[in-house]
């Protein structure tokens, strides 16, 4: 069969995909239940996907990238372009309560939007010329 290499590299990435879904999920902490309560997706289809038993639709593929914070180019492709920073911010925040989650959430959110000042070094060297 001529085409059993194409559909190997097809189930290769599509096994590498569902990796990468399982594993941002678990590296935020999060339960595919809570994945579920916060996209149309229900927990079951999670699982499959997860466990590459069927295969993610591009419009979950789009939820799941933005429930995580990830780029969906990183579940297809493999690539992260955020600084160690964020992620280390990501694992430090998967010991917290879902509710202090969403409060460093909402505090990033905020200094996101509102917190784009001089550092303090700069501050405190006008202060003294």
């Amino acid at each position: 069969m001529e085409d059993s290499p194409i559909r190997t590299t097809d189930e290769e990435r599509q096994q590498r995909l569902a990796e990468r879904l399982r594993e941002a999920r678990e590296y935020l902490g999060l339960s595919q239940q809570f994945v579920a309560d916060h996209t149309a997706i229900s927990r079951v289809a999670i699982s499959a996907i997860e466990n590459g038993k069927r295969k993610v639709e591009a419009l979950e593929l789009a939820a799941l990238a933005g429930l995580y914070q990830y780029p969906v180019t990183y579940f297809l492709e493999g690539a992260l372009d955020e600084p160690a920073s964020v992620r280390a911010l990501a694992r430090e925040a998967t010991g917290l309560t879902e509710r202090d989650r969403e409060e460093v959430l909402r505090f990033a959110q905020f200094v996101k939007a509102y917190g784009r000042r001089q550092p303090v070094g700069d501050m405190a060297g006008e202060a003294s010329s």
